[in-house]
């Protein structure tokens, strides 16, 4: 638990927003953008749904008070749809409405692929009347490459990342190296869509992604490298200089515990990864 709670210091951005908004005011003055999510997933109660839901209000008046330069991401279980397909169609709506209204992009997060398609349902009945909303697809799923295929056809930004779950081999590719793959071919088909968002850490990947959106005429305004708070810092400063649009991805609040155990628990590489950014 100790070192957990050393962890904790250094990848997520305080307990509360201003912490956060603050952190975030830290890489803005890098020329670095970010995007706001508040931890907690899998709300049990209506209570628990709306309370998050209020929380990402929050957010968003804070960004528009601060001026800061983020946008939010969110978690669909975190507002009831393990429980409430209803409510959480009902407090994303909400959501998306009030980004709406302040001009602030939401990113739509995807966890375990138990709520793939629940999730991708979600966003899609949605994002006719939001446009300005995202979704995330991973590499380590085998559905991944149709699902980025689809994002393209519909004109929708993404967030490409590896995924941090534990997956079954009938769902997810179990080699680092199949992954590694398919995150290289889903890259190399989101450049043909608005905005794409290359989440990760792996120089290799950002090299081969540089080199997909290179090839197809793409400057550098025209798609993110993404990375999260408290790894790679000194990576994420280079990238910036040499003129890419650089956004962190900073989580905050109090239940970050569950956040680091099952991530490290699931993933052996996940927890050596985090080690070796210690000593940047």
């Amino acid at each position: 638990m100790r070192a957990l709670t050393f962890l904790a210091s250094r990848f997520v951005a305080g307990d509360d927003i201003d912490e956060a908004v603050s952190a975030v005011g830290v890489l803005n003055a890098e020329g670095i953008k970010a995007t706001l999510d508040n931890l907690g997933e899998d709300s049990l109660t209506r209570e628990q749904a709306l309370a998050a839901a209020q929380e990402n209000f929050l957010m968003l008046r804070r960004i528009a008070e601060s001026e800061v330069d983020a946008n939010i991401s969110l978690k669909l279980t975190q507002l009831g749809l393990a429980f409430d397909e209803g409510l959480a169609r009902e407090n994303l709506t909400r959501i998306l409405e009030e980004a709406a209204r302040r001009g602030i992009f939401v990113r739509v997060d995807m966890e375990s692929s138990a709520w793939t398609q629940k999730t991708l349902d979600l966003f899609y009945a949605l994002k006719p009347r939001f446009p300005d909303c995202g979704i995330v697809l991973q590499s380590c799923l085998r559905r991944t490459e149709a699902d980025v295929e689809e994002a393209v056809a519909r004109g929708v930004r993404v967030r490409l990342c590896k995924g941090a779950y534990r997956e079954p081999a009938e769902r997810a590719f179990q080699g680092k190296d199949e992954v590694n793959a398919n995150y290289d071919r889903c890259a190399a088909l989101l450049t043909k869509a608005p905005l794409p968002a290359f989440a990760t850490h792996d120089d290799a990947r950002i090299a081969a992604a540089l080199k997909a959106c290179d090839a197809v005429g793409l400057v550098k305004s025209d798609y993110e490298i993404q990375m999260l708070y408290g790894l790679r810092a000194r990576r994420r400063r280079e990238l910036r200089v040499q003129g890419h649009v650089v956004r962190v991805y900073v989580p905050y609040g109090t239940h970050w515990f569950p956040y680091f155990h099952r991530r490290i628990r699931e993933r052996k590489e996940n927890a050596m990864f985090v080690l070796r950014n210690l000593f940047e």
